[in-house]
């Protein structure tokens, strides 16, 4: 099975950013600043420190296909850096809502 690409991560974010899909807050990693959502059935976990989104660490897909965040990648490859600027703060917004 392949694995799924940032692109494809980073339209799930848009999809809850624009409120066609409901992102539904499912576990915090205590102390760690780690937050895993679902949107859809898939399921992310978020570098997040309570008011800020970092970075998408891993998203798992319905199919079990997987993106993991890599400390080695280029500038661009993290699905929360192609947001856009409106996008990042809906998707923030979503997630201190969800508190």
């Amino acid at each position: 099975m392949s694995s799924l690409s940032a692109r494809e991560v980073c339209q799930r974010l848009r999809d809850a950013a624009l409120e066609v899909s409901p992102l539904r807050r499912t576990a915090d990693v205590a102390g760690a600043g780690q937050l895993s959502v679902e949107i859809d059935g898939w399921h992310l976990l978020l570098d997040f420190d309570g008011q800020r989104l970092h970075h998408c660490l891993q998203c798992r897909s319905p199919e079990a296909r997987v993106w993991t965040f890599n400390t080695t990648q280029r500038f661009g490859t993290d699905p929360v850096s192609l947001l856009s600027t409106w996008e990042l703060a809906q998707i923030e917004r979503l997630l201190t809502r969800a508190d």
